[in-house]
């Protein structure tokens, strides 16, 4: 570990210096690759280097014990040398967390979709209720909530929506809620007050730049209709929305958000993108099974991940098994707890996977 961080305090060095170099800076692709680079590296430089202050301390500190002769002086000096040593110990703990593979999608934006499953209305309602929740949790934390498309249903809920969501780090902070949501509660639909178990399912795909996929349009199907709101209700008077089907997969995407039918397109290609990038990344994964098995589930969509249990308040996490007891703070997008103990699980088990 140590020769690599060697190394890569090397690179940091060299890398400091050719992003101030004019002919590097002229060249502004190559810049910007250097700079992200850079950026990725400080960090880890950063820890290094406390590591080789905490070393270097402790060898002072050893040294002046040999020929300190005082006792107070002494065990002044033994309880320093046992806090550096401490913390060198958390020190390498958080150098081997910050070498661990990088996800190349973690500072990308986030394409949800929201489904519902089991539970007819019910499940609808549902997913709007978490829609809803990842919204609230984009307002207080400086994400960028915008809805590309959304099929509702008379009473609110939601069949189908696809939102964007744009902000430092987002794939990185969202993509552990992919998977299936259920939820036991007593539903509005029901008249009797009996708890019925709904399910909602969330996808979590990282929006995708169109270097990241190469679209022929002669594969591509373009469909104009007229938008509709809920239960059919007309609402666009010209075919402003778009469809689009990529033919060699079969992937269908549909915008009508918006009045324009170029930014609905726009919107569209957005999606359609980052969906044919999920599509070959998941063929990719399947050939690196164990890289998927050393993941907190970022993938499987059929996984049931968390159980949201009304009448007992309680929010479960079924793949870390952390049960928080904050339901309406919960829903309303109180989610820093679970997103926390959940990237700490995901690196606890990539390090074990690593040892």
């Amino acid at each position: 570990m140590l020769s690599k961080l060697k190394d890569i305090k090397a690179r940091f060095e060299e890398l400091s210096k050719e992003i101030v170099n004019p002919d590097v800076i002229a060249d502004n692709k190559e810049w910007q690759n250097k700079v992200k680079e850079h950026s990725n590296l400080q960090p880890i430089v950063d820890e290094y280097d406390k590591y080789l202050k905490y070393e270097s301390d402790i060898k002072e500190n050893e040294q002046m014990l040999e020929g300190e002769t005082d006792a107070e002086m002494r065990e002044m000096l033994k309880e320093e040398i046992q806090n550096l040593k401490h913390l060198l110990k958390q020190s390498e703990e958080n150098l081997k967390i910050l070498l661990l593979p990088k996800d190349e999608n973690d500072t990308k934006n986030v394409i949800m979709e929201f489904r519902g499953g089991a539970g007819g209305e019910e499940s609808a309602l549902f997913a709007h209720s978490l829609m809803r929740m990842y919204k609230m949790y984009c307002d207080s934390h400086k994400f960028k909530f915008e809805v590309l498309n959304i099929e509702e249903t008379e009473l609110g809920g939601v069949k189908e929506a696809t939102v964007l969501i744009k902000g430092k780090n987002a794939y990185a902070t969202f993509k552990y809620e992919s998977g299936v949501h259920r939820v036991q509660r007593v539903p509005e639909t029901e008249s009797q007050g009996r708890v019925h178990t709904s399910t909602a399912t969330v996808a979590v795909l990282p929006e995708a730049e169109e270097v990241d996929v190469d679209l022929d349009m002669k594969d591509i199907r373009i469909d104009l209709y007229r938008a509709s709101g809920a239960g059919g209700q007309h609402v666009n008077k010209t075919e402003s929305a778009i469809r689009l089907t990529h033919i060699p997969t079969g992937i269908v995407v549909a915008c009508q958000e918006e009045r324009s039918q170029t930014q609905n397109k726009e919107k569209a290609f957005t999606m359609l993108r980052a969906k044919l990038y999920d599509y070959y990344q998941q063929q990719k994964d399947a050939e690196y099974k164990d890289n998927r098995r050393s993941q907190i589930g970022t993938g499987d969509r059929s996984e049931r991940i968390r159980t949201y249990n009304f009448p007992q308040g309680r929010v479960t996490d079924h793949r870390i098994g952390l049960s928080l007891y904050n339901i309406s703070s919960f829903m309303d997008g109180d989610l820093d707890e679970m997103f926390q103990a959940l990237a700490i699980a995901d690196q606890q088990k990539k390090l074990a996977a690593n040892n």
